[in-house]
């Protein structure tokens, strides 16, 4: 494996990246380093945890001098605010002895700070496309003087919603610019971005997604609800020094808030979660004690599955078998980084069983199923998602004699009545009805005898 040396960094990198104790560049860094430097277009296709990142943070670090300019020259779109933070802090590490200035903006955050940040001037310019491109509205930031771009994560961008933002932005770049793509899939809309935006672009692919990780056990476990789950989980996690750094994966933030409060009965002091409806505060906060060590267990939605880089997870826990097969790729990849050992677990359903069969086909590779633990209790009790619904086989409002439930009750002849408005109502309208007159069109036709 190539040193960093090898890649000719400037000194002041060199330096960063010992401090760091780095010294062996993955695939993706190696690739890219020569091809960003040369200033044409690039697309990586990477796996997650291939260190993207630092793929395109050296070459543009090692080329952007210091400068006065108050407006970005550099500017890395991603798709979170958590990347953003990830990323401004991987740019500061690695720029600390070059003097060059780095600066997040995101969504959740006073714009009126971010405004007053901006003005005092930035080199790198690390944002979410939506807060980006509102700040670009108020004219808080111009991207004139704009040399690189870079977009991480593209397709979990256009999953999100930005396509918007993302051409608009595109369009108010200069043209005279070098654009640096990066993502763990290729679909028909980033081909379709990079047709629109891109010249002569150079095409990286290192570790396609689908391909299992190597040094990433999978194991899986048949269970028959959400109930069992937890006591299977709530078994397997009483296991601290096995599982001693969980990342806990669920489909939506509905079971995410539901399977914490069951785990907060065992694990109250060793569990966080995160998920889009917490504050950013919040958020952070479970990311760094999760990181550090002083939570054990982190439950989280899809908003965790990408980029982030966390030490040392033993262990990724599919609660929840996602819809789209990457994105369970995405998700063990948070495990199993830097050449270590990680272990995945996926817990599926009977109706979740299509979902993993995709997974095995996108990646041509049977995961290991186990047998349930015989301490583990089959639970009878079903969430509201998993109770059998009544559906009618016609229009709903015609309902049988027969469909009828046990609680209905036909109408006595009292209530059968046609309600005619009361008898106050009834001897007005008849004291004070309009008598019919010649305009009437049927004045006289009853009881008028035919001749």
């Amino acid at each position: 494996m190539p040193l960093f040396t090898d890649l000719k960094i400037s000194r002041n990198l060199e330096k960063a990246v010992e401090d760091l104790g780095f010294e062996n560049t993955t695939p993706i860094q190696e690739k890219a380093f020569p091809i960003v430097m040369s200033g044409s277009d690039v697309v990586g296709i990477a796996q997650t945890g291939t260190g993207k990142t630092f793929a395109y943070l050296l070459p543009i670090l090692n080329t952007l001098k210091f400068s006065k300019e108050i407006h970005p020259k550099v500017v890395i779109l991603v798709p979170t605010r958590e990347l953003v933070v990830q990323v401004v802090e991987e740019t500061e590490k690695l720029a600390k002895y070059a003097g060059i200035r780095v600066l997040g903006v995101y969504g959740g955050k006073s714009m009126l700070r971010q405004k007053e940040a901006l003005a005092l001037g930035t080199d790198v310019l690390v944002a979410t496309p939506a807060r980006l491109y509102d700040l670009i509205l108020t004219k808080a930031v111009q991207l004139k003087q704009v040399k690189k771009l870079v977009i991480d994560e593209v397709d979990v961008m256009l999953d999100l919603g930005f396509r918007f933002q993302l051409v608009n932005i595109f369009e108010l770049v200069p043209q005279r610019r070098q654009n640096i793509m990066f993502s763990a899939t290729m679909t028909d809309d980033i081909e379709l971005f990079i047709t629109d935006f891109f010249s002569e672009v150079h095409k990286i692919s290192i570790a396609v997604s689908g391909t299992p990780l190597e040094n990433i056990t999978q194991l899986s476990y048949a269970t028959p609800n959400f109930y069992t789950k937890v006591n299977l989980l709530v078994n397997l996690l009483q296991k601290e020094q096995e599982f001693h750094k969980v990342l806990v994966f669920v489909s939506s933030k509905r079971s995410a808030d539901l399977l914490f409060k069951e785990l907060a009965e065992f694990f109250s002091e060793e569990i966080c979660i995160i998920h889009s409806n917490k504050t950013q505060n919040y958020r952070l906060r479970s990311i760094t004690q999760f990181d550090e060590g002083k939570n054990r267990i982190l439950v989280t939605t899809d908003v965790m599955a990408r980029g982030l880089d966390l030490k040392e997870i033993s262990h990724v826990i599919n609660f929840d078998t996602p819809t789209y097969p990457e994105n369970y790729m995405h998700r063990i990849g948070r495990t199993g980084r830097a050449e270590k050992e990680g272990t995945s677990i996926l817990l599926f359903t009977p109706q979740e069983e299509d979902a993993k069969n995709a997974i095995e086909d996108l990646m041509s590779y049977k995961v290991n199923e186990l047998p349930l633990p015989n301490n583990v209790s089959i639970a009878t009790q079903l969430t509201f998602d998993e109770q059998p619904r009544h559906i009618e086989r016609e229009n709903p409002l015609n309902i049988d004699e027969d469909e009828r439930g046990a609680s209905f009750h036909e109408k006595s002849d009292k209530n059968k009545k046609e309600n005619q408005g009361g008898s106050y109502k009834r001897i007005i309208k008849k004291k004070y009805s309009k008598p019919k007159t010649r305009g009437d069109k049927n004045y006289g036709k009853r009881g008028r005898n035919k001749s």
